[in-house]
């Protein structure tokens, strides 16, 4: 297989480097109307993923490129839009899907990608159902795990190895995998999140994966260092304080420090799963205490 010219910008974006990202696609020099377009995808991907909606938005407003590119708009627009007002993005996101043509491969991405958010798991995976690209397939790949289906998602698997067994996504999903089954499978997960980080650069993302397997297998004190490590490159990524919240219960930390992570939590990104839920269940516990207090 010919070496891809986009390599290094599609491996930082997928390992969670998404500065490394933007650099690289804006110091290359496209050879061909193709590689421009996916330049700019991977460009503004990155952008969204650094949550500079306001510039995605403004910049793809009067973008007269191709319908890939000007599909993460509606990306920008919905997490940058407050809840009650994503019906709109929602509404624009379904009328786009009944005209769009086959070769946008992008607007699925977005699409699922919007519909895990609306922790909608069987649309996700309708509208990735007819696309075969690596990256349609990992996120079908999340959505069998998500949905506890891990014999889909091995099926899955099965397939990323066929189509590019050494592309970085195949061998992110594989760590992720192995750390849903669990058990023997562990330590494979382990090697994976391990190796990538020496190969690459040690990622908030990477460090996630590296942590959630270290606390699966009850290594805390250690996953505590590696997530205090990756804190310290990037103070306000959730995943990172959402596993240190999980760490910290268990090597038994004071209250005040699981109070003020959640507090960053909540203050940073109110409408997160993991916020949403937490708050519901401070809700039914309120709820429960007043019953018998009653």
């Amino acid at each position: 297989m010919p070496a891809d010219p986009l390599f290094d910008v599609k491996n930082s974006f997928y390992i969670g480097n998404y500065q490394s990202c933007i650099n690289e696609a804006q110091r290359m020099v496209p050879e061909s109307v193709e590689q421009k377009k996916y330049l700019d995808v991977f460009l503004y991907r990155s952008y969204i993923a650094l949550k500079k909606y306001n510039l995605v938005i403004g910049e793809l407003d009067s973008y007269s490129g191709p319908d890939e590119v000007k599909s993460l708009r509606l990306l920008a627009e919905y997490l940058s839009a407050e809840p009650n007002t994503r019906g709109d993005v929602l509404r624009k996101l379904e009328k786009q899907l009944g005209s769009f043509s086959p070769e946008n491969t992008t607007l699925p991405i977005v699409a699922a990608t919007i519909y895990l958010h609306e922790n909608d798991i069987d649309s996700a995976l309708k509208v990735l159902y007819n696309c075969d690209t690596l990256e349609a397939m990992a996120l079908s790949l999340q959505c069998y795990i998500q949905s506890d289906r891990l014999d889909l998602a091995t099926n899955e698997m099965k397939r990323m190895v066929a189509k590019d067994e050494d592309a970085s996504l195949t061998q992110l999903c594989s760590g992720w995998l192995y750390l849903a089954i669990g058990g023997d499978k562990l330590q494979e997960a382990f090697y994976i999140f391990t190796e990538m980080a020496e190969k690459n650069s040690k990622t908030p993302l990477l460090s996630v994966g590296l942590a959630s397997v270290l606390i699966a297998q009850g290594k805390c004190e250690e996953a505590d260092s590696v997530l205090a490590e990756s804190l310290e490159k990037d103070p306000n990524h959730l995943e990172t304080v959402i596993n240190q919240v999980v760490v910290s219960q268990f090597l038994g930390k004071s209250p005040e420090v699981c109070t003020r992570l959640l507090s960053q939590l909540k203050n940073s990104n109110q409408s997160h799963p993991f916020v949403l839920d937490y708050q519901l269940k401070e809700q039914q516990f309120h709820s429960l205490c007043q019953s018998f207090a009653n």
